[in-house]
């Protein structure tokens, strides 16, 4: 099997029933615990609508692509041995692996909320997400400036 995820070795996800998304299916699997995918799916439609409400957004999709979207990372740091010392590399992060880290940190950020349901939690983040805040914007703003501060060992990139 190689390093390597090639296009042909990425299976197609289906998109979720309701909204028709797969980056709503993509965290409906993330978010599930053993195997239990309907309890997954309600957190998350109940999430992605209750943060359209505190939002005040008619379209609850447009609320949850939005967030996503400002999560999205572009650039990131990766460690390369040059010569006996490790650099940190800025490479440009591109279509599945943009989608796994944001739906990774997406997650990690809820569950890193303690005190309330996942479901309010997933709103919340959805909320700050899309407000440009939060725990999830925060790693993304992060890597791109770990990335921008590594900007002079570029060349070393293959």
């Amino acid at each position: 099997m190689p390093r390597k995820t090639t296009k042909a070795l990425v299976r197609p996800k289906l998109p979720d029933r309701k909204y028709n998304s797969e980056m709503v299916q993509r965290l409906i699997n993330r978010v599930m615990l053993h195997g239990k995918k309907q309890l997954a799916e309600r957190i998350v439609y109940d999430a992605i609508e209750e943060a359209a409400r505190m939002v005040k957004s008619d379209n609850p999709i447009e609320v949850f692509d939005q967030a996503i979207k400002n999560v999205m990372p572009y650039m990131e740091t990766r460690s390369r041995r040059v010569g006996g010392a490790n650099y940190q590399i800025p490479f440009e992060v591109k279509g599945q692996r943009q989608k796994h880290l944001t739906i990774m940190w997406f997650v990690a950020a809820c569950r890193s909320k303690k005190g309330m349901p996942m479901s309010k939690r997933i709103a919340t983040e959805l909320v700050d997400a899309y407000n440009q805040t939060g725990v999830a914007f925060k790693k993304k703003e992060d890597t791109h400036k770990m990335a921008e501060s590594n900007r002079a060992f570029a060349h070393f990139a293959r």
